[in-house]
């Protein structure tokens, strides 16, 4: 198989996604009458409001920004030949993004067309799922300048990196899943608190990384790792 066949079989769904929304855009910027809804507090109280651009195409343009970005660091990373080794979850990675997107798009579209929808509650919900997803991807991404949790001493351990990712990976699975949780349940004092937890696992990782480092023998910084023969 050719690179661009295999490029294009890796990405059409990203494409998919990029495509619905704008026509989505489209098809609703004549049915809906500014100001719309375009941000939400824990609360599900919305605290933001735009035009049609911020409404119906700042959405689309952030994740297709986000996207291209995407595609372009493998390129300018000094550690890239790492990539080769995760090129699967890296694109799992990226459609998961996009897919996170799509739905917040499609709830925004849904509220400014006079649905009854609770994006407050769904928009967590969204944010949840992606973190468990990431959270499983998260062991198997390879030593990198960009993706990842990334310290200095991750950056300076192949051993850091892949313990630190590990444990980090099972945290933001239990983190996506109590949030999801807490959004469907609506108690904001849950909200509150997920959002203290997610600041201690932070704090702890940084500092995990930094234990494993300190007892690593053979400190192999990301730019002397190699690819796995392959995804772990």
């Amino acid at each position: 198989m050719s690179n661009l066949s295999a490029f294009v079989r890796r990405e059409w769904p990203h494409w998919l996604v990029f495509a619905a929304m704008f026509g989505a855009s489209a098809w609703a910027w004549a049915r809906v009458t500014p100001p719309i809804p375009t941000h939400w507090n824990f609360r599900g109280e919305v605290d933001g409001i735009g035009g049609r651009f911020e409404g119906l195409l700042l959405m689309p343009l952030i994740a297709l920004g986000v996207y291209l970005l995407l595609l372009v660091l493998p390129r300018i990373d000094p550690a890239r030949a790492n990539y080769a080794s995760f090129t699967g979850p890296y694109a799992l990675m990226r459609a998961a993004l996009a897919a996170m997107f799509g739905a917040m798009h499609g709830l925004l579209i849904a509220t400014a067309l006079g649905y009854p929808v609770d994006a407050g509650r769904w928009i967590p919900v969204g944010v949840g799922v992606m973190l468990v997803v990431m959270g499983n991807i998260m062991g198997k991404v390879r030593p990198n300048y960009f993706v990842g949790i990334r310290t200095p001493w991750t950056l300076a351990s192949a051993r850091s990196w892949e313990k630190t990712h590990r444990v980090g990976g099972r945290l933001f699975v239990i983190a996506g899943a109590l949030l999801v949780v807490a959004a469907l349940i609506q108690v904001p004092a849950l909200l509150v608190a997920l959002g203290v937890f997610g600041a201690v696992v932070i704090v702890w990782l940084f500092y995990y990384s930094y234990a494993v480092w300190r007892t690593d023998p053979d400190r192999v910084p990301v730019t002397g790792t190699r690819p796995a023969s392959e995804d772990r």
